[in-house]
């Protein structure tokens, strides 16, 4: 077994590890970063992301007419997250800490580094409650120029130069078992070296042990990410208030994102809260073209869509598409069935769908601007596109008739009636046939179109769905698609974890979804959206900082 000392041993290479390792390089500290994944996997979830992040008050938002405020931002967070425990004492202060980085540094802290944004501001969990309820009262999701690769790259290239100069040791393909404990303190980590791995990024790679490793440091810092690769894990915590879990998901993040080192972390005395809250989405399809077991993409929606659950049954307000994603879901889950449907129209998936993924928006990640360009033409995307041709979720018809028999044919279990479909369709119709309405959806899209960035590219002008001229008409199957967890390792305001009496585990910390994004679950119960990538980098910030002065 090899041994090596640090100052700070760091666990796992994802966005927040690296900015963690960042942060402690730039303070001169040496730093071994361990990973279980090979080296082209690097950046972990983040390398997958769309790339949305939460600002408040940016140049961004004021150029498109948005007027926000830090103390709009903080009403809303509060609104979502709904903190009522005794254990939301750290997560809360979390969270406001968060709220005044985005609307103060943050961006500026990111320019600096050379991270630039798509000029169109989304407007992400809309609510569509009072306004103290959940979500956002203004578009804040700000797409990163270039997508989750774009937010990484600042990082990774800090991180590169410390290994350059001799002061990171990246040890991937490094398993931590376990975290050395010495007289009470975490004094390093030990584990297993697993047999090399060509596999591509996000691809499963093998678990063949070769070796054994043992790094000393001064300090340990928990990156690992959350359990969403782990369904076991996602149904083990699943909470009452969401229904039964599923029993057929799909995955929205790899397979190594396993939860392990959770329950490794509590074996040396920390402790881990709010591990019932979680935010998985409803709008999962099947990806034609899986990189990891089980890989569901997420369906960005525009508000015009349709949806009904799994028995053709309209959902109630305010769940319409884009607008309260874990309110959808425990709605869903009392319908007995793990699927639900989007009814539409060409005209609508050409303006309003987007798939959540770097891979899945090719212009916005390559920085092509020309490509860009082409959402704004007639056309689905092309990889929306491939998606309605190729994807066994989606069914296109020029008929109701005939939508609803394909609709039935991928869910026999669960037959539609195509009277029961056409009475919501044509009685949704009717509402948009006169400026006034009763249908709060309706009006929901007309308010969107207020705003010139969904005018522009996110919300379709309405129109009767039966309308052919605006056909053919698509149906597409949802599944419930498993992605963050929202709780996680307790830790005060500089990263440290803390144990079961609310005292620091002496040489522990932990950043990223691996402490619910700071403090044991900063998001309380819902996320505002674009609030995670933002929370990795944060949270691996202070962290960093932090133990960077605890090892001066």
């Amino acid at each position: 077994m090899s041994t090596e000392n640090a100052d700070v041993v760091v666990v796992g290479a994802g966005l927040a590890g690296l900015a963690a390792t960042a942060e402690l390089v730039d303070a001169g500290r040496r730093v071994v970063l361990v990973d279980q994944e090979p080296e082209q996997s690097l950046g972990g979830q983040a390398s997958w992301s769309f790339g949305g992040l939460f600002l408040v008050d940016s140049p961004e938002q004021r150029r498109m007419g948005v007027r926000d405020s830090q103390e709009l931002a903080w009403q809303d967070w509060l609104g979502t997250a709904g903190f009522d425990r005794p254990e939301d004492g750290w997560p809360r202060a979390w969270a406001e800490a968060y709220v005044d980085f985005a609307a103060g540094e943050k961006r500026a802290w990111l320019h600096g580094m050379g991270v630039r944004f798509f000029p169109l501001v989304g407007w992400a969990e809309r609510g569509g409650h009072t306004a103290t309820g959940p979500g956002n009262s203004v578009p804040r999701f700000h797409i990163t120029w270039g997508t989750g690769p774009g937010v990484l790259e600042p990082f990774l290239r800090r991180v590169l130069a410390g290994i350059a100069r001799g002061r990171v040791r990246l040890a991937c393909r490094h398993r931590v078992d376990e975290l050395v404990v010495t007289a009470g303190r975490v004094t390093g980590v030990r584990g297993s070296v697993l047999e090399p791995s060509d596999a591509p990024r996000g691809a499963t790679t093998s678990r063949t042990v070769v070796g054994g490793f043992e790094f000393g440091a001064q300090a340990v810092v928990v990156t690992s990410g959350g359990i969403g690769g782990n369904h076991d894990l996602v149904r083990a915590h699943w909470p009452e208030r969401l229904g039964t879990p599923p029993a057929r998901m799909v995955t929205g993040v790899p397979a190594h994102v396993d939860g392990r080192m959770l329950a490794i972390a509590q074996a040396a005395g920390g402790a881990v809260v709010n591990p019932d809250r979680m935010w998985h989405y409803v709008e999962g399809v099947q990806n034609w073209d899986p990189i990891w077991p089980g890989h569901g993409i997420r369906i960005l929606p525009g508000p015009s869509s349709l949806w009904f659950d799994a028995l053709g049954r309209r959902l109630p307000v305010p769940l319409f598409p884009g607008f309260d994603t874990l309110g959808t879901l425990a709605h869903l889950r009392a319908t007995g069935h793990d699927h639900s449907w989007f009814v539409l129209t060409q005209r609508i998936i050409e303006k309003e769908f987007a798939l959540s993924g770097s891979e899945q928006n090719p212009d916005l990640t390559g920085k092509s601007v020309r490509q860009v360009l082409g959402r704004v033409r007639p056309g689905a995307a092309p990889p929306v596109e491939a998606f309605t041709e190729k994807g066994e979720d989606f069914v296109v018809a020029d008929t109701l008739e005939e939508l609803v028999e394909g609709m039935n044919a991928l869910t026999p279990e669960a037959p539609l009636d195509v009277a029961d479909i056409r009475r919501e369709v044509e009685a949704r119709d009717r509402e948009v046939d006169h400026p006034f309405t009763k249908d709060l959806q309706v009006a929901a899209i007309r308010n969107a179109r207020r705003y010139r960035g969904d005018r522009l590219m996110r919300t379709a002008a309405p129109h009767r769905i039966l309308d052919p001229a605006a056909g053919p008409l698509i149906a597409v199957r949802l599944h419930v698609l498993t992605r963050k967890t929202l709780g996680g390792l307790h830790t005060d305001l500089s990263g440290r974890v803390l144990g079961a009496g609310g005292e620091p585990v002496d040489g522990l910390w932990a950043a990223g979804e691996a402490s619910g994004f700071g403090g044991g679950g900063m998001h309380g119960y819902r996320s505002l959206e674009g609030t995670f990538l933002g929370g990795c980098l944060f949270s691996g910030r202070q962290a960093g900082r932090a133990v960077a002065e605890a090892t001066a």
